[in-house]
Protein backbone atom coordinates (compact mmCIF):
# COMPACT_ATOMS: atom_id res chain seq x y z
CA UNK A 1 0.00 0.00 0.00
CA UNK A 2 1.39 3.65 -0.76
CA UNK A 3 2.85 5.81 1.87
CA UNK A 4 0.50 8.59 3.01
CA UNK A 5 -3.11 8.68 5.29
CA UNK A 6 -4.20 5.41 5.66
CA UNK A 7 -7.80 5.01 5.09
CA UNK A 8 -10.57 4.81 8.42
CA UNK A 9 -11.07 0.93 8.93
CA UNK A 10 -14.77 0.62 10.39
CA UNK A 11 -14.35 -0.02 14.21
CA UNK A 12 -14.81 -3.45 15.62
CA UNK A 13 -18.22 -2.95 17.24
CA UNK A 14 -19.75 -1.85 14.05
CA UNK A 15 -20.27 2.15 15.33
CA UNK A 16 -18.02 4.81 14.10
CA UNK A 17 -16.25 7.10 17.18
CA UNK A 18 -16.53 10.17 15.08
CA UNK A 19 -20.54 9.33 14.61
CA UNK A 20 -20.16 9.11 18.32
CA UNK A 21 -18.72 12.22 19.37
CA UNK A 22 -21.04 14.49 16.69
CA UNK A 23 -23.81 12.37 18.27
CA UNK A 24 -22.93 13.35 21.75
CA UNK A 25 -22.46 16.98 20.44
CA UNK A 26 -25.58 16.96 18.90
CA UNK A 27 -27.35 15.73 22.18
CA UNK A 28 -25.99 18.44 23.87
CA UNK A 29 -26.46 21.47 21.73
CA UNK A 30 -30.17 20.39 21.72
CA UNK A 31 -30.33 20.32 25.25
CA UNK A 32 -29.02 23.67 25.73
CA UNK A 33 -31.20 24.74 22.68
CA UNK A 34 -34.30 23.45 24.62
CA UNK A 35 -33.35 25.19 28.12
CA UNK A 36 -32.92 28.47 26.59
CA UNK A 37 -36.17 28.05 24.62
CA UNK A 38 -37.64 27.15 27.54
CA UNK A 39 -36.27 29.97 29.58
CA UNK A 40 -37.50 32.65 26.85
CA UNK A 41 -41.05 31.36 27.01
CA UNK A 42 -41.12 32.10 30.68
CA UNK A 43 -40.09 35.38 30.46
CA UNK A 44 -42.68 36.38 27.33
CA UNK A 45 -45.49 37.83 28.47
CA UNK A 46 -48.95 35.75 28.01
CA UNK A 47 -51.50 37.90 27.65
CA UNK A 48 -53.24 37.58 24.64
CA UNK A 49 -51.84 34.30 24.22
CA UNK A 50 -54.34 31.19 24.10
CA UNK A 51 -52.86 28.23 26.01
CA UNK A 52 -51.75 24.99 23.88
CA UNK A 53 -54.84 23.12 25.10
CA UNK A 54 -57.37 25.85 24.28
CA UNK A 55 -59.52 23.75 21.52
CA UNK A 56 -59.42 21.12 24.00
CA UNK A 57 -60.94 23.17 26.84
CA UNK A 58 -63.25 25.08 24.29
CA UNK A 59 -64.81 21.88 23.65
CA UNK A 60 -65.09 20.65 27.35
CA UNK A 61 -66.80 24.24 27.84
CA UNK A 62 -68.80 23.50 25.14
CA UNK A 63 -70.17 19.98 26.45
CA UNK A 64 -70.26 21.24 29.69
CA UNK A 65 -72.89 23.83 28.37
CA UNK A 66 -75.23 20.98 26.64
CA UNK A 67 -75.45 19.47 29.70
CA UNK A 68 -75.86 22.69 31.76
CA UNK A 69 -78.64 23.42 29.21
CA UNK A 70 -80.86 20.73 30.61
CA UNK A 71 -81.21 18.30 28.20
CA UNK A 72 -82.34 14.72 28.68
CA UNK A 73 -83.30 12.18 26.09
CA UNK A 74 -85.38 10.43 28.61
CA UNK A 75 -87.84 13.34 29.85
CA UNK A 76 -90.92 12.33 30.07
CA UNK A 77 -92.36 14.97 28.15
CA UNK A 78 -90.04 14.20 25.39
CA UNK A 79 -91.20 10.37 25.66
CA UNK A 80 -94.65 11.90 25.27
CA UNK A 81 -94.20 14.04 22.66
CA UNK A 82 -92.58 11.22 20.50
CA UNK A 83 -95.28 8.93 20.94
CA UNK A 84 -98.15 11.61 20.40
CA UNK A 85 -96.15 12.04 17.05
CA UNK A 86 -96.16 8.71 16.16
CA UNK A 87 -100.10 8.18 17.05
CA UNK A 88 -100.39 10.98 15.06
CA UNK A 89 -98.78 9.84 11.91
CA UNK A 90 -99.90 6.04 12.14
CA UNK A 91 -103.21 5.69 13.85
CA UNK A 92 -104.19 2.13 13.96
CA UNK A 93 -100.81 0.82 13.12
CA UNK A 94 -100.66 -3.03 13.55
CA UNK A 95 -98.52 -6.24 12.56
CA UNK A 96 -97.86 -6.51 8.16
CA UNK A 97 -97.87 -9.87 8.08
CA UNK A 98 -100.82 -11.33 6.70
CA UNK A 99 -102.47 -13.58 9.46
CA UNK A 100 -106.04 -15.35 10.12
CA UNK A 101 -105.33 -16.90 13.70
CA UNK A 102 -102.29 -17.20 16.33
CA UNK A 103 -100.90 -19.97 14.59
CA UNK A 104 -101.01 -18.22 11.34
CA UNK A 105 -98.90 -15.19 12.69
CA UNK A 106 -96.88 -17.49 14.58
CA UNK A 107 -95.31 -19.07 11.56
CA UNK A 108 -95.41 -15.96 9.53
CA UNK A 109 -93.51 -14.18 12.09
CA UNK A 110 -91.05 -16.98 12.04
CA UNK A 111 -90.56 -17.03 8.08
CA UNK A 112 -90.15 -13.33 8.31
CA UNK A 113 -86.22 -13.53 10.12
CA UNK A 114 -84.17 -12.04 7.27
CA UNK A 115 -87.14 -11.66 5.40
CA UNK A 116 -89.31 -9.06 4.05
CA UNK A 117 -93.00 -8.91 5.20
CA UNK A 118 -94.07 -8.24 1.65
CA UNK A 119 -92.08 -11.59 0.68
CA UNK A 120 -93.81 -13.49 3.39
CA UNK A 121 -97.14 -12.07 2.61
CA UNK A 122 -96.43 -13.83 -0.87
CA UNK A 123 -95.85 -17.28 0.51
CA UNK A 124 -98.03 -17.40 3.48
CA UNK A 125 -101.30 -17.49 2.05
CA UNK A 126 -100.60 -20.61 -0.54
CA UNK A 127 -98.84 -21.84 2.18
CA UNK A 128 -102.20 -21.95 4.65
CA UNK A 129 -104.36 -23.24 1.64
CA UNK A 130 -102.11 -26.10 1.56
CA UNK A 131 -102.07 -26.75 5.33
CA UNK A 132 -105.01 -25.65 6.76
CA UNK A 133 -103.98 -26.21 10.54
CA UNK A 134 -101.30 -26.86 13.07
CA UNK A 135 -102.11 -30.60 12.71
CA UNK A 136 -101.53 -30.66 8.92
CA UNK A 137 -97.82 -28.53 9.63
CA UNK A 138 -97.63 -31.41 12.51
CA UNK A 139 -97.78 -34.62 10.17
CA UNK A 140 -95.09 -33.03 7.65
CA UNK A 141 -91.18 -33.65 7.83
CA UNK A 142 -89.09 -30.51 7.09
CA UNK A 143 -87.95 -31.71 3.47
CA UNK A 144 -91.53 -31.56 2.40
CA UNK A 145 -91.74 -27.97 3.76
CA UNK A 146 -88.82 -26.60 2.45
CA UNK A 147 -89.78 -26.14 -1.13
CA UNK A 148 -93.00 -24.06 -0.17
CA UNK A 149 -90.76 -21.87 1.56
CA UNK A 150 -87.33 -21.99 -0.03
CA UNK A 151 -88.00 -18.19 -1.41
CA UNK A 152 -88.06 -16.54 1.98
CA UNK A 153 -84.14 -17.96 2.87
CA UNK A 154 -82.82 -20.00 5.77
CA UNK A 155 -85.71 -22.25 4.43
CA UNK A 156 -83.93 -25.32 5.85
CA UNK A 157 -83.91 -24.06 9.26
CA UNK A 158 -87.37 -22.43 8.97
CA UNK A 159 -89.01 -25.78 7.68
CA UNK A 160 -87.56 -27.67 11.15
CA UNK A 161 -88.54 -24.47 13.44
CA UNK A 162 -92.14 -24.74 11.93
CA UNK A 163 -92.91 -28.11 11.82
CA UNK A 164 -90.79 -28.56 15.36
CA UNK A 165 -93.14 -25.61 16.88
CA UNK A 166 -96.48 -27.30 15.16
CA UNK A 167 -95.61 -30.59 16.75
CA UNK A 168 -95.34 -29.04 20.60
CA UNK A 169 -98.30 -27.10 19.95
CA UNK A 170 -100.36 -30.31 19.24
CA UNK A 171 -98.42 -32.60 21.67
CA UNK A 172 -97.93 -29.77 24.75
CA UNK A 173 -100.69 -27.84 24.15
CA UNK A 174 -103.75 -29.45 22.52
CA UNK A 175 -103.14 -27.70 19.67
CA UNK A 176 -103.51 -24.27 20.69
CA UNK A 177 -101.01 -21.29 20.60
CA UNK A 178 -100.04 -20.76 24.29
CA UNK A 179 -100.99 -17.24 25.44
CA UNK A 180 -97.48 -16.51 28.21
CA UNK A 181 -93.85 -15.48 27.39
CA UNK A 182 -92.54 -18.96 29.08
CA UNK A 183 -94.47 -21.51 26.77
CA UNK A 184 -93.73 -19.61 23.51
CA UNK A 185 -90.27 -19.64 24.34
CA UNK A 186 -90.45 -23.12 24.71
CA UNK A 187 -91.72 -23.52 20.97
CA UNK A 188 -88.56 -24.29 18.37
CA UNK A 189 -87.88 -21.58 16.31
CA UNK A 190 -89.37 -19.01 18.98
CA UNK A 191 -87.14 -16.19 20.46
CA UNK A 192 -88.60 -12.77 22.33
CA UNK A 193 -88.97 -10.84 19.26
CA UNK A 194 -91.78 -13.45 17.66
CA UNK A 195 -93.23 -14.57 20.94
CA UNK A 196 -93.73 -10.49 21.52
CA UNK A 197 -95.25 -10.55 18.45
CA UNK A 198 -97.75 -13.34 18.75
CA UNK A 199 -98.54 -11.78 22.33
CA UNK A 200 -98.64 -7.92 21.62
CA UNK A 201 -100.85 -8.25 18.07
CA UNK A 202 -102.75 -11.38 18.48
CA UNK A 203 -103.57 -12.17 22.49
CA UNK A 204 -103.35 -8.03 23.05
CA UNK A 205 -100.97 -8.57 26.28
CA UNK A 206 -97.97 -6.43 26.22
CA UNK A 207 -95.65 -8.42 27.58
CA UNK A 208 -92.45 -6.96 25.60
CA UNK A 209 -91.41 -4.31 23.43
CA UNK A 210 -90.43 -6.06 19.93
CA UNK A 211 -87.22 -4.63 18.68
CA UNK A 212 -86.41 -5.50 15.15
CA UNK A 213 -83.76 -3.62 12.66
CA UNK A 214 -86.20 -0.66 12.32
CA UNK A 215 -86.75 -0.49 16.27
CA UNK A 216 -82.96 -0.51 16.57
CA UNK A 217 -82.43 1.63 14.30
CA UNK A 218 -85.01 4.55 15.49
CA UNK A 219 -84.77 3.75 18.96
CA UNK A 220 -80.61 4.93 19.06
CA UNK A 221 -81.73 8.26 16.44
CA UNK A 222 -84.09 9.30 19.10
CA UNK A 223 -81.44 8.42 21.78
CA UNK A 224 -84.02 6.46 23.48
CA UNK A 225 -81.14 3.62 24.17
CA UNK A 226 -77.41 3.30 23.80
CA UNK A 227 -78.02 -0.20 23.42
CA UNK A 228 -76.90 -2.52 20.64
CA UNK A 229 -78.06 -5.82 21.87
CA UNK A 230 -81.99 -6.46 20.88
CA UNK A 231 -82.80 -7.56 24.90
CA UNK A 232 -81.00 -4.44 26.12
CA UNK A 233 -82.60 -2.26 24.08
CA UNK A 234 -86.07 -3.78 24.77
CA UNK A 235 -85.23 -3.40 28.75
CA UNK A 236 -84.63 0.01 27.63
CA UNK A 237 -87.56 1.05 26.32
CA UNK A 238 -89.89 -0.81 28.66
CA UNK A 239 -88.81 1.65 31.59
CA UNK A 240 -89.91 4.37 29.40
CA UNK A 241 -92.80 3.61 27.47
CA UNK A 242 -95.80 2.85 29.58
CA UNK A 243 -96.81 -0.71 29.77
CA UNK A 244 -100.43 -0.14 27.82
CA UNK A 245 -98.33 1.27 24.52
CA UNK A 246 -95.97 -1.29 23.98
CA UNK A 247 -97.25 -3.01 21.39
CA UNK A 248 -98.77 0.16 19.34
CA UNK A 249 -95.03 1.75 20.01
CA UNK A 250 -93.83 -1.34 18.27
CA UNK A 251 -96.11 -0.98 15.28
CA UNK A 252 -95.88 2.39 14.73
CA UNK A 253 -92.15 2.77 14.83
CA UNK A 254 -91.72 -0.35 12.53
CA UNK A 255 -93.66 1.66 10.42
CA UNK A 256 -91.95 4.89 10.72
CA UNK A 257 -88.88 3.35 9.88
CA UNK A 258 -90.20 1.94 6.52
CA UNK A 259 -91.79 5.90 5.27
CA UNK A 260 -89.46 8.11 6.80
CA UNK A 261 -86.86 7.12 8.92
CA UNK A 262 -85.11 4.48 6.82
CA UNK A 263 -81.47 3.21 7.27
CA UNK A 264 -79.46 5.34 4.72
CA UNK A 265 -80.81 8.92 3.64
CA UNK A 266 -83.68 8.83 5.59
CA UNK A 267 -86.48 11.48 4.62
CA UNK A 268 -85.96 13.88 7.73
CA UNK A 269 -87.72 16.96 5.63
CA UNK A 270 -90.83 15.35 5.48
CA UNK A 271 -90.87 13.96 9.45
CA UNK A 272 -93.02 15.17 12.04
CA UNK A 273 -90.24 14.02 14.42
CA UNK A 274 -87.64 16.43 12.97
CA UNK A 275 -87.55 18.62 16.25
CA UNK A 276 -87.44 15.67 18.54
CA UNK A 277 -84.54 14.49 16.93
CA UNK A 278 -80.59 15.06 16.71
CA UNK A 279 -79.27 12.10 15.12
CA UNK A 280 -75.38 12.45 13.57
CA UNK A 281 -76.82 10.96 9.93
CA UNK A 282 -79.89 13.10 9.96
CA UNK A 283 -80.17 14.53 5.83
CA UNK A 284 -81.72 17.60 7.07
CA UNK A 285 -81.88 19.29 10.85
CA UNK A 286 -83.55 22.23 12.45
CA UNK A 287 -82.14 21.45 15.76
CA UNK A 288 -78.38 20.97 17.18
CA UNK A 289 -76.92 17.52 16.24
CA UNK A 290 -75.93 14.82 18.49
CA UNK A 291 -72.41 12.91 17.77
CA UNK A 292 -73.62 9.47 19.81
CA UNK A 293 -77.01 10.13 18.58
CA UNK A 294 -76.57 7.52 15.84
CA UNK A 295 -78.24 4.13 14.87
Amino acid sequence: MPRGNMPRQPSRSGRQEGARRVKGAQLKGAQALKGTQAKNAAARPTAGRAPLNAGKSTKAAVLRKTSASGYDPLAPERVRQIIAGLDHLYPGATCALTHRSAWELLVATILSAQCTDVRVNMVTPVLFEKYPTVQDFAALEPEQLEPDIRSTGFFRNKSKSVVGAARKVVADFGGNVPQTMEELLSLPGVARKTANVVLGTWFKKNEGIVVDTHVTRISRRLELTKQEDAKKIEEDLMRIIPRERWTDFSHEVIQHGRTFCVARGPKCADCALEKLCHAADKTWSTVEIHANARP
